[in-house]
């Protein structure tokens, strides 16, 4: 997993998974999710994210065991 954010354009990017986007759908709004060409999740994108996100240019990642 990849997670990028871009403050000239304000985008939080997550890649969950390589792959070629075949489709992505704004979901909800500033928020659009990118699919492979079976349906698959491959990431998200959050438009604007410094007034969506905390702390956009932090990440904090935990794994649960």
């Amino acid at each position: 997993m990849k997670a990028n954010y871009d403050p000239h354009t304000d985008t939080l990017t997550l890649r969950l998974k390589e792959g070629a986007i075949a489709e992505s759908n704004e979901d909800k709004p500033g928020v659009i999710l990118d699919y492979d060409a079976d349906g698959n999740l491959l990431g998200l994108e959050v438009l604007d994210a410094s007034t969506r996100v905390t702390e956009a240019n932090r990440v904090d990642f935990q794994v649960a065991g």
